[in-house]
């Protein structure tokens, strides 16, 4: 993966993840500020209503103005007008906190006028399991009412987050969305890292053998000349055997780094005006030369055919396919490349009789390092990178590479040209 493109995945990676934070948190305290705003309403409606109950036992008119205070986020203070009777006012509260859904514990306190202190009710107790340790101690007394009591919810926190339980759920799979988008864009840098380093390793380890190959084909090449290796037939088919298998480590070598300096994104076409049928009949007779048993035929368009390309690696595209033509060819291979010109297209396609692919496999052969199974047979040799270079230097060019085979009776590769 592009350097490039692991930057941008951070970069919007960590937009989203801002952005899922920032609307998380917004939410979670818009709707703790709701719950809250519904807890007091509900919290006055209900102290109202036993207000009013006690007016009515008592016979008495309540105050018009500043009936209910909220003197803290859990504290009330309910003014009357008359004295409270504290058991009276115990049977009040549960009857109204049952009857509006209040199921949280909560303690009271009476003002007595002539201590002038808030005398302790009860703490009690709505079906919550809560520490009693959470009581108050001491309940503040408010010197500008007369005749009054108080009710404090000690787990009002906790009441209002049971309330909040989709929310929480929802909040929650989002931060395991973040936790798993945040492993996976660590598992993505620790896999490019892995993959750099194995790449910078097989660049290193090409280039080192590019001496030594062009070392050996130089005195492969002076022993070949040489006449006393001339007249000896033995010898002089050891030197040929060595320059074979030295331009077939060399080829192997050009491959690997045509696929580095794909990886790279730093492929420079070098695009020239070029025949066509000249060059297409050129790579065949060279084919031909390595071509010990079998036949390679071809039918191509009469006259010269123009087109614009890089001519290297053409070359290199067209050999790689026929030359995997003839390695899952059958023991003579038989391979035919026709080439048909229709408007500004030109389709090159190149057929054998070979071992074929099976269906499932061929959408995967051009992948990089990827190799047609043979079964236990291990005779065909090569790192399979050819078919994943010619795939990345067909879409350089704008060309479509495709490939139809049938196992057991051939694979037919078609290369579409715009000219």
């Amino acid at each position: 993966m592009p350097g490039n493109l692991i930057r941008r995945l951070l970069l919007l990676g960590a937009l989203a993840i801002i952005g899922i934070i920032f609307i998380q948190s917004y939410w979670l305290l818009k709707t703790w500020d709701l719950k809250d705003k519904e807890f007091d309403q509900t919290v006055h409606i209900m102290l109202r209503h036993v207000a009013e109950r006690i007016a009515v036992s008592q016979k008495t008119e309540l105050p018009k103005t500043q009936l209910i205070q909220r003197q803290s986020s859990n504290y009330y203070a309910v003014n009357v007008n008359s004295p409270i009777n504290a058991s009276v006012l115990e049977d009040f509260l549960y009857s109204e906190m049952e009857k509006h859904s209040l199921n949280t514990n909560f303690e009271y306190a009476v003002y007595d006028c002539f201590s002038k202190d808030l005398v302790y009710g009860n703490f009690c107790e709505m079906g919550e399991q809560t520490d009693k340790l959470a009581k108050a101690e001491e309940l503040p007394t408010l010197d500008n009412l007369e005749y009054y009591f108080v009710v404090r919810f000690p787990s009002r926190e906790s009441f209002l987050l049971s309330n909040m339980n989709m929310t929480l759920a929802f909040a929650a799979i989002a931060i395991c969305s973040v936790l798993f988008f945040l492993y996976s864009i660590w598992v993505i840098v620790k896999q490019k890292r892995l993959s750099e380093l194995q790449r910078d390793f097989i660049n290193n380890m090409t280039h080192e053998f590019k001496t030594p190959i062009s070392s050996i084909k130089i005195a492969a090449d002076v022993l070949a000349k040489d006449p006393s290796i001339q007249d000896n037939k033995r010898l002089s088919n050891y030197s040929k055997i060595i320059i074979d298998q030295n331009q077939r480590l060399n080829d192997q070598v050009e491959k690997v780094l045509n696929i580095a300096r794909l990886e790279k994104d730093n492929l420079e076409l070098k695009k020239e005006e070029f025949d066509l049928t000249s060059e297409l009949r050129n790579i065949i007779e060279n084919e031909k030369i390595k071509l010990r048993d079998g036949q390679l035929t071809y039918d191509l368009v009469d006259g010269p055919v123009i087109v614009r390309a890089d001519k290297l690696h053409f070359t290199n595209v067209i050999s790689n396919i026929l030359d995997n033509a003839v390695k899952y060819s059958k023991e003579e291979p038989e391979v035919h490349l026709s080439m048909t010109q229709k408007g500004n297209k030109i389709r090159i396609a190149i057929a054998d009789k070979g071992i074929g692919i099976p269906k499932e496999q061929t959408k995967e052969v051009f992948d990089k390092f990827y190799r047609v199974s043979t079964g236990d047979i291990h005779d065909v040799k090569g790192f399979g990178l050819g078919l994943f270079y010619v795939k990345n230097i067909s879409q350089a060019h704008g060309w479509i590479p495709k490939l139809e085979s049938e196992l057991g009776k051939g694979t037919t590769f078609t290369l579409d040209i715009l000219v």
